[in-house]
């Protein structure tokens, strides 16, 4: 996949996306105007198909029985061997009209159009179009299926369509999942009919595929289901029903669910009848009713579409990364041994808490702080809640995890992944309404994604009172992507506006009122940033300004100069005046300390810094020389490592540079040699140090090795987790042996097709007039057409022969460039002569497979010696051309038949013709036939016979609206030896007014 595709794909799954949350189905909002004109002007639905072993066949039942003119678009996504290439579209187009495509990135889907998905590739639905890249799970641990499905739920909402068939595993449950929840339809094939029945069944098990059928009955109810005429409006329109049908409906599931919802946005609600009512096909709110009194099982299957979760592990990974960063913030302050508390509305199958329960513990990991967490996490949906307690997931579902996150907090068994126990302990799973069951209270954390978009405002504004009520002062509120705080600016501040994660501020939210009294009260507005009846202070704005100047004028003067290094050596910060100790060096600039150290501190400089980040103490050098030229100038440096440690800062340490002069006698400075003397010896006993530690590392190395032997002993625990990759490998076995089902079948229906293929290739070698020879890479004969006998003395039996064997009758070395063209790979094209004058065109490439190997070289040659001729031709009638264009005299250009090829535009303006009229006519029918004079041919046809001219040929005519006329003609024979019988120039000088002058 390009870089241009992969930044298109976040940037619309971003708009389109909805965070992991609870619950009511994600059916478009009516908000979301950019949407609903996408599929006003592409409203028809796209159907994705997930198939893996055994299901070629299905797919040929399907489509065979599938009309042409459909509406509908269909998109293939199936388990292919990644380094096979699928034959798949040429075997489906043998058992169906429409079109059939390999899948591209970029191509915008159309209806009446199959497109296949090509192997060894993810691919999503973004706005209409196809986003293709290379899949980011390793070989055998891919979902192509699920990942479909979800981009599908995004980009057409009530207009996708999944259908699962033959295949084994759980590829489809999950993507099927948010088709639902976005208002779409299941279908799976009747697990009777499957080859292969694990993905169907799967499916099935979820209670949320609406149609169960063999792969040939499916088209039939497809299309039924599309025709609907509830299906038929603009999808994502709310249609208005009839209020007094409405809550007699919300009246019937409150009195058979006990859930209350009718403070729900009635546009999501009618989304959810509406689709129930085109899955019974029934037409009225009122005929559903009276359905619904003869099916109360109808009442269920209305509860679940109303609370599908959608939900995945981190979901909106950027959010979490923003929640991972302000939780780490947070829990820096928590008291030690204390308890975090979470409660998590809405949690549906438990994916957001286990992830907030993970995201905590790496926290605590990472802080090395010891405190417990505690999240409640909360749902109607009591199956729901089933399944989060369980904690146990498919692959499918947990695809989205990093390897080392699958590895530490999960557990594989028997191809599905179960959560470890130190996870589930964290959090408590309940079934909870949270319109009307008692809150938690002094909460941490408070996640709530996704949910308060489906509510009416009134009841979005009575829970964001209650999240206030419930959490602690400074507590946390996480919000969906789409959600926001809207007025209660005033209890909460934001954190992070981008990911939605809000503060509780503190006041103004009734905190001693009860959480019954709460909900009811009405708002009062309150100004947070202030106390009331205190007035706010007035901030200085220059305050800042003179503390930097001070702090500034402090170091310089009253500080030795010092540096802030890394462990790189790389300088961070410099306090005071560094430019006596430290210069910048030539070339390319680098802040590095050892870079700009001075010759005479340099080493002893690098020796103190090298000791300090082992010993990791102050380290004190003394007596150093800048330089020899400055002996009077000695330095001592001292290297500090930072012991309280800011993040971010790890190895960093700080020099410091200090003059101390030199000892004096007498108030004279020692003589030069005596400091030399004493700085060898100095440098001598950095050298004895340094070796001293050399040795200390040796030793050090060697009880690295001896600790070698106590990690080999640890391979004992390696072999242990060989255990769990044998079990990942079976897995992937597993995938292959998929892979090789569907290759298998697909090569079977292609052994036909490739038997026709063979033969029209042969046909097409015997008939072609190119002359080619097919060679393999040591030059011998493979295969020749017959037009390359012609060239060639070839029989059958010459194949295998080596091709210097052969005598070309041309003047071409065609072994040697055959071999160059082998050994270097560039094509050779030239012109090349036969011994009869003839012409011919070569071509010597090389023979390339289609896995892009150099087999051979092959060689054509085709015959351009009539096509040059009439090159040529065509060069010197355009030459003729140019030349009579530019001369002012009457010229006209002949050919051998004496016919008009061109003349001058003085000859048109003097005899008053047209181009059209002249050119390609025989020169005595122009005109009258005026120029039908014997003379003049005789003396034309003799030029083109003898090749001989005349000159000053008198001839008077009396032209019809000219006049009479009086002309010396002159005309001589042109051409080329080898290429025509030539052409005749005839020049007409009218002499007319020169005699009439004399």
């Amino acid at each position: 996949m390009t870089m241009v595709a992969r930044k298109s794909e976040k940037i619309f799954a971003q708009k389109a996306a909805r965070p992991a949350s609870r619950k009511l189905a994600k059916g478009r909002r009516t908000s979301d105007s950019a949407a609903v004109s996408e599929d006003r002007k592409d409203g028809f639905h796209i159907v994705g198909i997930g198939a893996s072993a055994g299901g070629l066949k299905a797919l040929e039942s399907f489509f065979s029985a599938m009309p042409v003119n459909c509406g509908m678009s269909f998109i293939v996504i199936s388990h292919l061997d990644p380094k096979h290439s699928s034959m798949l579209p040429d075997l489906l187009k043998r058992y169906t009209k429409i079109m059939v495509d390999r899948a591209q990135n970029g191509i915008r889907v159309e209806r009446d159009r199959i497109y296949v998905i090509p192997p060894n590739t993810e691919m999503t639905l973004v706005r209409g179009t196809l986003v293709l890249k290379k899949p980011s799970e390793p070989h055998g641990q891919r979902f192509p299926i699920d990942t479909f499905f979800r981009s599908l739920a995004r980009d057409r909402k009530q207009r996708a369509i999944c259908i699962i068939l033959s295949g084994t595993g759980t590829d489809g449950t999950s993507g099927l999942r948010d088709v639902k929840a976005e208002g779409g339809m299941a279908m799976a094939q009747a697990t009777a009919s499957a080859e292969y029945d694990g993905m169907p069944r799967s499916a099935i098990a979820t209670g949320l595929v609406d149609y169960s059928l063999p792969a040939e009955k499916m088209p039939a109810q497809l299309i039924k289901y599309v025709s609907d005429r509830h299906l038929k409006g603009d999808a994502g329109t709310h249609v208005e029903q009839p209020a007094e049908s409405m809550e007699e409906l919300f009246h019937l599931l409150e009195s058979q669910t006990g859930h209350d919802f009718s403070s729900y946005k009635k546009s999501t609600i009618s989304r959810r009848f509406n689709r129930r009512m085109g899955v019974q096909r029934i037409k009225s709110l009122s005929s559903y009713l009276g359905f619904i009194r003869r099916n109360p099982s109808e009442i269920d299957a209305l509860f679940k579409e109303l609370l599908i979760g959608v939900t995945h592990f981190f979901r909106d990974p950027e959010a979490f990364k923003s929640l991972s960063k302000v939780l780490s913030a947070t829990l820096r302050k928590h008291p030690k041994d204390s308890t975090f508390r979470i409660w998590s509305p809405g949690c549906s199958t438990g994916e957001e808490p286990y992830s907030l329960a993970i995201l905590l513990d790496e926290c605590r990991s990472k802080l090395k702080k010891r405190f417990r967490v505690q999240i409640f996490a909360t749902d109607v949906d009591s199956e729901a809640i089933s399944l989060a307690r369980a904690g146990v997931y498919s692959g499918s579902v947990v695809s989205g995890l990093t390897a080392e996150r699958l590895k530490r907090f999960f557990l594989k068994d028997n191809g599905v992944y179960r959560v470890k126990k130190e996870i589930r302990d964290m959090v408590v799973f309940a079934e909870q309404d949270l319109i009307r069951d008692p809150a938690f209270s002094k909460l941490d954390l408070i996640s709530c994604r996704n949910l308060l978009i489906y509510l009416e405002t009134e009841l979005q504004k009575q829970l964001l009172r209650l999240f206030h009520y419930a959490l602690k002062p400074g507590g946390l509120l996480f919000l969906g992507t789409s959600e926001s705080i809207g007025i209660f600016s005033h209890l909460f501040s934001p954190v992070d506006k981008k990911s939605k994660i809000f503060r509780r501020r503190n006041g103004g939210a009734f905190a001693n009122e009860a959480v019954g009294e709460f909900l009811v009260r009405p708002l009062t507005h309150a100004r947070p940033d202030r106390a009331p009846g205190r007035p706010g202070k007035k901030k200085d704005d220059n305050g800042p300004v003179i503390t930097n100047l001070t702090e500034k004028k402090l170091l310089e003067e009253y500080t030795s100069p010092s540096v802030l290094i890394n462990q790189n050596g790389d300088i961070v910060y410099a306090f005071g005046r560094t430019g006596k100790y430290l210069e910048l060096p030539q070339g390319h600039a680098a802040l590095n300390i050892h870079d700009m150290a001075h010759p005479g501190i340099k080493d002893a400089l690098a020796a103190a810094i090298h000791e300090a980040a082992i010993r990791n103490k102050r380290v004190v050098v003394e007596g150093l020389i800048l330089s020899p030229e400055a002996e009077l100038n000695r330095v001592k440096i001292s290297i500090e490592p930072l012991q309280v440690k800011p993040e971010g800062s790890v190895g960093m340490m700080v020099v410091t540079f200090e003059d101390i002069g030199v000892e004096m006698k007498d108030g004279t400075p020692k003589r030069r040699g005596a400091g030399y003397g004493t700085q060898l010896e100095r440098e001598l006993k950095l050298a004895r140090q340094r070796l001293k530690r050399s040795i200390e590392d040796l030793e050090v190395s060697n009880e690295e090795l001896k600790s070698a032997n106590e990690e080999s002993q640890s391979t004992n625990e390696e072999l242990q987790s060989t255990n769990e990759e044998l079990e990942t490998s079976k897995e992937e076995l597993q995938s292959i042996n998929e892979e090789l089902v569907t290759v298998n079948a697909e090569l079977q229906g292609k052994i036909e097709e490739l038997t026709v293929v063979n033969d029209d290739v042969r046909n097409l070698l015997d008939n072609t007039n190119i002359a080619t020879i097919f060679l393999d890479k040591q030059l011998r004969i493979k295969r020749f057409t017959p037009a390359a006998t012609k060239i060639v003395n070839l029989i059958p039996t010459d194949i295998g022969r080596p091709l210097n064997h052969l005598v070309f009758n041309l003047e071409l070395p065609v072994h040697a460039e055959a071999k160059k063209v082998l050994e270097t790979l560039i094509p050779n094209e030239m012109e090349v002569r036969n011994n009869e004058g003839r012409s011919y065109l070569s071509r010597i490439m090389p023979y390339r497979t289609v896995d892009d190997l150099v087999d051979g070289v092959v060689i054509t040659f085709t015959d351009i010696t009539e096509s040059k001729r009439a090159l040529v031709q065509q060069e010197m009638l355009d030459y003729l051309k140019s030349i009579v264009a530019t001369i002012r005299d009457s010229l006209v250009v002949l050919d051998g038949d004496l016919k008009v090829i061109t003349a001058s535009r003085s000859f048109y303006q003097t005899f008053q013709v047209q181009p059209e009229s002249t050119e390609g006519v025989l020169l005595y029918e122009l005109g009258d036939g005026q120029w039908n004079i014997p003379s003049l041919r005789e003396l034309l046809e003799k030029i083109l016979t003898t090749n001989a001219s005349f000159e000053d040929f008198p001839v008077e005519h009396d032209f019809p609206g000219i006049g009479h006329k009086k002309m010396l003609l002159n005309a001589r024979k042109v051409y080329r030896e080898n290429i025509d019988t030539g052409r005749i120039l005839l020049a007409i000088e009218d002499t007319t007014g020169a005699v009439s002058a004399s």
